[in-house]
């Protein structure tokens, strides 16, 4: 019997099959590509204090624990003509406007010269018997170039400055948004001004809240 005008036959043919199959499939595929791009969409950090950091031990902390202070996050190294001076004026500021508003941060980096050689163990232990240090020293890092610490990258495309040098120091504040750098070679008496008058903003700000 003539099939109706009208009403398509249905396929049945090995090719027919095939594309069907291949069509379904790409449905499918399309349909958990767009599932997963909706709904498991990484997050983007809004500011230094999102970001997961490891300590001298390897162990992940969270910067988080950090927000609503001051920070003021260096690249340090142990064999570089700025150490001693910075190590030193670096813990005299943490320990004048103490931890409770204000931390120094420090990520050890081993990309300029030879002036970062140790492991990060080594690192922490040499700034602490040689200067006294008691603020936190991460684990060591790189910032520049593809296998740079996305932490430390947050800072310096926040700025569009890239470290030429040890012991660059960005002033982060209670909310995770730089706002302030300086370079090795500026006094720490500048630095001491400003960190010093975001920590006044900070302990303004919560006594108003009380």
């Amino acid at each position: 019997m003539e099939p109706l005008l009208g009403y398509p036959v249905k396929p049945s043919g090995p090719k027919a099959r095939k594309l069907i199959f291949f069509l379904t499939t790409a449905i499918c595929v399309g349909t958990l590509f767009l599932l997963q791009t909706k709904f498991f969409k990484p997050r983007k950090p809004k500011d230094f204090y999102s970001f997961d950091v490891r300590d001298a031990r390897g162990r992940t902390v969270s910067l988080e624990k950090y927000r609503g202070k001051a920070s003021l996050v260096v690249n340090v190294a142990s064999h570089c003509e700025h150490t001693e001076s910075n190590y030193r004026g670096l813990q005299e500021l943490h320990r004048e406007l103490g931890t409770s508003h204000f931390n120094v941060l420090a990520f050890p980096c081993g990309q300029f010269g030879d002036t970062e050689p140790g492991s990060s163990r080594d690192i922490e232990a040499f700034a602490k018997s040689n200067f006294g240090v008691t603020f936190p020293i991460f684990s060591k890092i790189k910032i520049m170039g593809s296998e740079a610490d996305p932490a430390f990258k947050y800072i310096t495309d926040t700025v569009q400055k890239m470290p030429k040098w040890n012991f660059w120091k960005f002033l982060v504040n209670p909310e995770g948004k730089v706002v302030r750098f300086w370079r090795p070679e500026e006094p720490m008496e500048e630095i001491r001004k400003e960190a010093s008058a975001l920590v006044r903003e900070i302990i303004l700000k919560k006594r108003v809240e009380l």
